[in-house]
């Protein structure tokens, strides 16, 4: 029902409206999970969240698929993809917006979970310690080459990433929209728990007193997890379009008409621009972060 509040045409001049529409489908998924699937809040949560999502997914990579059928220029192609692109970013930053909000002020043992029950981000939670602990390690043997090898460490964790992004349209249509709902809850977790851990901290040294101070910290956090964060994402949905189109191309089309080849020129295109995006992403991530946000 909610995605017939707009159009792939009104997301063209409007981009910014999927922030607010995906605020909604995460806030949905939070009431409905915890309301009905409590025990089992942290998966069910991502899975009904997807489930609004996946229409208007799937609407919006039909009329791309249809400007592969009418745009014969690539450079003109890659122009109206940007568009929705765009408009998926603001989707996904109203997911952060809900999810992380969520994670910071609601209670401890809904959030983290109790002996006999688990929090509504205990599996992200858990996804969070495993990469630090890899880090960890990863650190210690790596000694005087620690940036190099991390960067192809990263790197090589978010091709695979953008890989199941382009199978999962590919095989499920909108499936990418799952994968990028679960970093959206790792994300918001990991930024909720910055949040939460220096706040004391701010507070006992500046002397948070104003509403504008907690602002700070919470900006703080989007900066040390946005300024890699977000490219990695927009590879993301770039592969994820990728694998629609070809998914929409397969179901419309022959394999042995020219719209089908042309089709095929445009995903490849985009396969290779996700590569190239998941690069500058690794460089940012490894070399920039620590450096502007060493927190």
């Amino acid at each position: 029902m909610l995605e017939s509040l707009t159009s792939p045409e009104r997301l063209e001049k409007k981009p910014w409206d999927l922030f607010f529409l995906g605020a909604v489908y995460a806030l949905l998924g939070i009431f409905l999970s915890l309301w009905v699937f409590k025990e089992q809040a942290t998966i069910v949560m991502v899975l009904l969240t997807v489930m609004a999502a996946v229409p208007l997914m799937y609407t919006l990579l039909k009329a791309e698929e249809k400007k592969d059928l009418t745009i014969s220029s690539e450079k003109n192609l890659l122009k109206e993809h940007s568009k929705l692109l765009l408009a998926l970013m603001f989707l996904f930053l109203g997911f952060v917006a809900t999810f992380s909000l969520a994670y910071i002020f609601l209670p401890v043992d809904i959030v983290e979970g109790t002996d006999e029950t688990p929090g509504l981000f205990s599996s992200q939670e858990q996804t969070i310690n495993e990469i630090n602990t890899r880090a960890i390690g990863f650190n210690e043997v790596s000694g005087k080459t620690y940036a190099n090898g991390l960067f192809l460490r990263i790197f090589g964790n978010n091709l695979k990433v953008m890989l199941f992004c382009v199978f999962f349209s590919f095989f499920y249509g909108a499936g990418a929209i799952f994968i990028l709902t679960w970093n959206a809850t790792v994300i918001s977790a990991a930024l909720g728990n910055f949040f939460r851990t220096h706040i004391s901290s701010y507070a006992a040294t500046v002397g948070l007193t104003s509403i504008g101070s907690y602002f700070q910290v919470y900006a703080l956090g989007l900066l040390r997890y946005f300024i890699h964060g977000l490219p990695e994402i927009l590879a993301y949905f770039i592969g994820g379009l990728a694998g629609g189109l070809i998914s929409v191309a397969v179901v419309r089309h022959d394999f042995s008409t020219s719209v089908f080849g042309r089709v095929m020129k445009d995903a490849l295109h985009l396969i290779i621009l996700a590569v190239i995006v998941l690069v500058i992403a690794g460089v940012l991530e490894v070399y920039v972060t620590p450096v502007i946000s060493p927190l």
